[in-house]
């Protein structure tokens, strides 16, 4: 099979832990662009911040970011965009402040967040790692229930940041039975991640697959979290990071090393140096 595309989610994937892009991977990106293969990132982040990443790997495709809200090269070229309505955010918004959480409104251009102190460390990493606070800004506020009030806001996605799963499964289960049109991914460390309905990772890959023409079987889909499971699980060549959970690891066709060990570098490697260019493939059908 000659796979046409090629996605790799961001943390945890191409990323060291420190957050820092290895050489190794850009030069199997570019490797493996050379081999006509359309390469694209599909992220939680937000477009800025994955448009700086993809830049670092002289990308220009089409980006799948927000857990799959937003498609685009930039936010003034995008080719698909969900939102929580402005009233429906607010309504969330008044549901969860009866929890003791930490929520963000992910506005395409910054974040809105409540001051409340839930797992600092997790809470203080992810405002860090969503990417540069010059391309991407942060506000604290006390309310944010007062501040939609006089500024409403329809936002792609709405993090949530539990001190408990169990804290965090009430407040599912209220927000399931009041909001039939949202979607929540999970995450480790009691993290929600509150979507439109229909939107995920697996959802994006397949719009970008249509507008280009390319099908999920001709897609190599690259991931450690498990929001990447159902991609992963879909793609014609699904690939686990080493330091993915076992769930992950368990639907996947192929598990290689850790994003710590060049994981992605070595899978590109390995896998397409088998492969030859796919207009030299072409070339060769027409001559059949």
């Amino acid at each position: 099979m000659a796979y046409k595309l090629l996605a790799l989610n961001i943390d945890g994937t191409i990323l060291k832990n420190n957050g820092r892009l290895q050489r190794e991977t850009k030069e199997a990106v570019e490797y493996v662009k050379r081999k006509g293969v359309y390469v694209t990132l599909m992220t939680s982040r937000n477009l800025l911040a994955a448009r700086k990443i993809a830049k670092a790997l002289k990308l220009n495709s089409e980006l799948i970011t927000f857990q799959g809200a937003m498609l685009g090269k930039s936010l003034n070229e995008k080719i698909f965009e969900a939102l929580i309505p402005e009233e429906r955010t607010f309504n969330i918004v008044q549901v969860l402040e009866n929890f003791h959480c930490n929520i963000r409104l992910m506005h395409e251009r910054y974040s809105i967040s409540n001051r409340k102190k839930v797992q600092k460390n997790l809470v203080a990493k992810t405002v860090l790692s969503s990417g540069d606070p010059f391309f991407y800004p942060t506000q604290f506020v006390d309310s944010l229930g007062d501040i939609l009030i006089d500024e409403p806001l329809a936002v792609p996605k709405i993090d949530v940041y539990f001190a408990n799963e169990k804290e965090r499964n009430e407040a599912a289960a209220v927000l399931e039975k009041a909001f039939p049109t949202i979607d929540m991914i999970m995450q480790q460390n009691g993290k929600m991640e509150i979507v439109p309905r229909g939107v995920s990772k697996l959802a994006g890959l397949r719009r970008l697959g249509n507008h280009l023409g390319i099908s999920l079987k001709e897609m190599v889909v690259i991931g450690d979290g498990l929001d990447d499971m159902p991609a992963i699980e879909a793609a014609g060549l699904g690939v686990a990071m080493g330091n993915a959970p076992v769930e992950v690891k368990k639907v996947a066709d192929w598990v290689t090393r850790s994003n710590e060990q060049l994981g992605v570098a070595y899978m590109i490697k390995e896998h397409f140096r088998k492969q030859q260019r796919l207009e030299f493939l072409q070339k060769l059908k027409m001559k059949r």
